[in-house]
């Protein structure tokens, strides 16, 4: 076993325990859908923050639930509406007529894992509450910052097709989504157990921790000693450069973005029980990791080219480091 930047070989056996057991609780609710309970988990051992965009009823909410639920942890729900206010997400101060003093009374941000449902019904003032704990893990109220508890991670949904009484999602908030997921309609089999199993009670009742704050926060910890070599940076680097100069793309992808996608990447090597970083870690994750923040311009528009169909094109473009050079040297 060859060893990470702290000169400590990771534990991976214990990545795959961990996130193997919160896999198989996870699919007790959401079944026939293994790649998006992958990318969840990815995005949880990464210290990003999910967003699962997709029409209603397919199980979006079940899925940020079942995942939460699998952490005893402190988990709280935000139901996103026209009229909640920013201090119903970051928390207020109240005047103690006892103290004779202003006390600070969190809000819901203040939790590990943070559900934001239907998170695009809310004003854009109030979306803007999230993007510094999203950020900086922290909340400035009345010129005092609380840090937020790790691990901290915002799981967050919305309807991309009803429009009406919805506000779309500034660049600004998206960009501070590690990945967006589409769930997706279930295959008729998983459609099938679905109705056997899911009509006489709700799967989510049942479900218990099978891990906690502690252990995730070890877990992240050890994919953080997960090893990146300097071709499979340049690989990330130029996969996001091409999408700023893409003659297809008016925005592409923010530093930021290329963050994001390595350490996306460490967390899907760990899961796969290697410390280190493949370019096929980097090539699986990239349509998540950077296709909802990329604005196609008018012509491609015109054109009725999708975001994804040009950013398959630019991957395809960028040339691959071979597995040597991925691997490195190493310390």
């Amino acid at each position: 076993m060859t060893t990470g930047l702290s000169g400590q070989a990771p534990d991976l056996d214990t990545v795959r325990r961990v996130t193997g057991a919160v896999r198989q609780n996870i699919e007790r609710v959401i079944a026939g859908k293994p790649d998006v309970v992958n990318a969840a988990l990815v995005v949880l051992l990464a210290e990003g923050h999910l967003l699962i965009e997709d029409v209603p009823g397919v199980g979006k909410t079940q899925l940020s639930k079942a995942l939460a639920r699998s952490i005893d942890c402190s988990v709280r729900r935000i139901q996103f509406t026209p009229d909640l206010l920013p201090s119903d997400v970051t928390g207020v101060s109240v005047f103690n007529q006892d103290t004779r003093q202003f006390e600070f009374r969190p809000g819901g941000v203040f939790a590990n894992v943070v559900v934001g449902d239907e998170i695009n019904r809310a004003s854009p003032k109030t979306q803007s509450a999230l993007l510094e704990c999203m950020e900086e893990r922290q909340v400035t109220v009345d010129n005092a910052t609380y840090q937020l508890e790790k691990p901290f991670m915002v799981i967050a949904t919305q309807n991309p097709i009803e429009m009406e009484g919805t506000y779309a999602l500034p660049e600004a908030q998206r960009d501070r989504f590690m990945a967006r997921v589409s769930v997706g309609y279930p295959v008729e089999s998983a459609e099938i157990a679905m109705l056997e199993g899911h009509t006489s009670h709700n799967p989510l009742d049942d479900l218990e921790p099978v891990t906690d704050a502690g252990e995730v926060r070890k877990v992240i910890e050890i994919v953080g000693r997960v090893h990146v070599s300097s071709a499979v940076h340049r690989y990330a680097v130029a996969l996001t450069t091409a999408t700023r100069t893409s003659n297809d793309l008016h925005l592409g992808a923010s530093p930021r973005a290329t963050l994001h996608l390595v350490r996306a990447a460490k967390a899907v090597a760990a899961t796969q029980g290697r410390d280190y970083v493949l370019p096929d870690d980097i090539h699986g994750i990239t349509s998540p990791v950077l296709a909802h923040r990329l604005l196609p311009n008018v012509e491609a528009t015109m054109s009725g080219r999708t975001t994804s169909s040009i950013l398959s094109g630019i991957v395809e473009s960028v040339p691959v480091p071979s597995a040597s050079d991925s691997r490195g040297s190493r310390a």
